[in-house]
């Protein structure tokens, strides 16, 4: 049998501090994948789902030749029918990407997939153990608050298509507390990659 990494699958509701969670792991010496990162590239001038976008929903390229992401989500706004179309395009490019990465980092011992959507898509048959992030309700909410152009009505549409906080925390092999401090997420990060044979680096 083949050796492989350990898949450590990250995920958490908006504003439950994944990205920073995720920068630990990288500072740790992990390789991490970020999907929403790939979905960007995908998206952009020259991306593989550029293209294909654009033939399936005329007019959502901007001039440069990338996706223009609010004439797309315009194009699928209130139609289940076309953004089933848009995720039947985009997830295998995306699931692509991901394999790309696991074969760029194949001597690895432990690999990170940041996926916002992992439950909801069903990436965690892919994944060894699966990394919730949480915080609680009133803390989520003001770190989402802060951020740019967000407003409440946008929060609560996001949340609204991510499984709830407690149903991730109930299916996940390890849950951090993002509200405790930086101190305490750091080492629990450690500890989860001691754990699953990762070989730390000094951060």
């Amino acid at each position: 049998m083949t050796n492989r990494p350990r898949i450590l699958g990250l995920t958490g509701s908006i504003g439950m501090g994944k990205s920073a969670t995720a920068a630990m792991f990288a500072r740790h010496g992990v390789p991490v994948h970020d999907a929403d990162a790939a979905v960007h590239a995908l998206y952009a001038a020259g991306g593989a789902a550029a293209p294909a976008v654009e033939a399936a929903f005329p007019g959502t390229l901007a001039p440069d030749g990338a996706v223009d992401r609010t004439r797309l989500r315009e194009a699928v706004l209130g139609s289940p029918e076309r953004l089933a179309a848009l995720e039947a395009l985009v997830h295998p490019l995306a699931q692509a990407a991901a394999r790309d990465f696991l074969a760029r980092h194949a001597d690895a011992p432990l690999v990170l997939l940041d996926i916002p959507l992992l439950f909801e898509t069903g990436a965690e048959t892919r994944c060894d153990a699966v990394l919730v992030v949480t915080a609680p309700p009133e803390v989520q909410r003001a770190r989402v608050l802060a951020r740019p152009g967000m407003d409440a009505a946008s929060f609560e549409a996001i949340r609204a298509k991510q499984m709830p906080d407690a149903e991730k925390r109930v299916r996940a092999d390890f849950v951090l507390d993002t509200s405790l401090g930086f101190d305490h997420a750091e080492a629990e990060v450690a500890a989860i990659i001691r754990r699953l044979g990762g070989v730390e680096a000094t951060p």
